[in-house]
């Protein structure tokens, strides 16, 4: 239930209700891109991390959808948590997880599991406060908002009138349409000299030489946007779609993946973010994913917002 890029909580539900439907739409969309569908593609023949299922690729056929140019930004989650009232998950739990390098507010953190001794369990971490107490958001109110379950996203996307995208369109719109490429800029594969995202730098996870200039997440709107117009869709933080999460194999190791992620219905995530490093976490490429549980939360976690058209 964990990998290098996040922990899963393990869908311990606290609640049954679904999270969107108490919310009409009270929020407005931002920064809207057009995406032109039609025949396309999702996956990849050639995957760096074959476990994860990033291919085979399959033809597909999307239709025209909205999707915002940037992620969702702590600003305008507080918008929506001020106009509705909205306690996110985190806050419920009492704890989510945190990245041990993300800042000294570690004392009251206990490992989340012996596997991933960089993620720790830290009481009192939630959106407002993302590495526990003691850290805030003054200072990254553009920032993507982080600390957000799969469900706070969903609630989100419905107060503003959308959802969130699938796996396909999210691909669809990092690659700039049908066109195949290995990240959203091109086929360049990212390092100090040529930084195009928001990705470690140095020796994962002992150090980082912070060449891009970000020990954290970046402003929603760093770096270059891709030929539609996306920003930050490798790195800085990982995005939850709407899929649920499947290895598609016929292998024994498959089967016994996709029982784990139905079990705990997990959810499908894309894009890396600030912790990926092509030595042990290479997962900014487009194809990669990631899945956790929709209640798991984490420093390193946002989304962005779709719509039907």
């Amino acid at each position: 239930m964990s990998s290098c890029c996040g922990s899963s909580r393990g869908l311990a539900v606290i609640a049954s209700a679904d999270a969107a439907a108490g919310f009409s739409r009270g929020g407005s969309p931002s920064g809207v891109i057009r995406v032109r569908g039609g025949r396309t593609f999702v996956g990849t023949d050639t995957p760096e991390i074959a476990q994860d299922g990033e291919g085979p690729k399959r033809a597909i056929t999307l239709a025209d959808f909205g999707l915002e140019a940037e992620t969702v930004t702590v600003e305008r989650f507080a918008s929506f948590v001020e106009a509705t009232g909205y306690v996110s998950e985190a806050e419920q739990f009492g704890w989510t997880s945190v990245f041990f390098g993300d800042s000294a507010h570690l004392s009251a953190a206990s490992a989340v599991g012996s596997r991933l001794p960089w993620w720790h369990r830290v009481d009192g971490a939630h959106w407002r406060h993302p590495e526990g107490p003691g850290s805030n958001i003054d200072d990254r109110l553009d920032h993507p908002v982080t600390q957000v379950s799969w469900t706070d996203a969903k609630a989100f996307a419905a107060w503003v009138g959308g959802r969130l995208p699938t796996e396909a369109e999210w691909e669809h719109a990092a690659r700039g349409g049908a066109q195949d490429r290995r990240f959203p800029w091109g086929e360049a594969e990212p390092d100090d000299e040529a930084i195009h995202a928001n990705i470690w730098q140095g020796q994962f996870p002992h150090r980082n030489t912070l060449a891009d200039g970000h020990e954290r997440t970046a402003p929603a709107r760093s770096f270059e946007p891709n030929s539609l117009g996306f920003y930050n869709m490798a790195g800085n933080v990982w995005e939850w779609t709407a899929d649920a999460f499947k290895v598609r194999s016929l292998s024994k190791q498959a089967r016994l993946r996709n029982a784990q992620a139905l079990e705990h219905s997990e959810k499908v995530l894309k894009g890396g973010s600030f912790l990926c490093h092509i030595s042990y976490c290479y997962r900014y490429r487009i194809a990669a994913r990631m899945a956790l549980s929709p209640d798991s939360a984490a420093s390193n976690a946002g989304f962005r917002v779709a719509y039907d058209l």
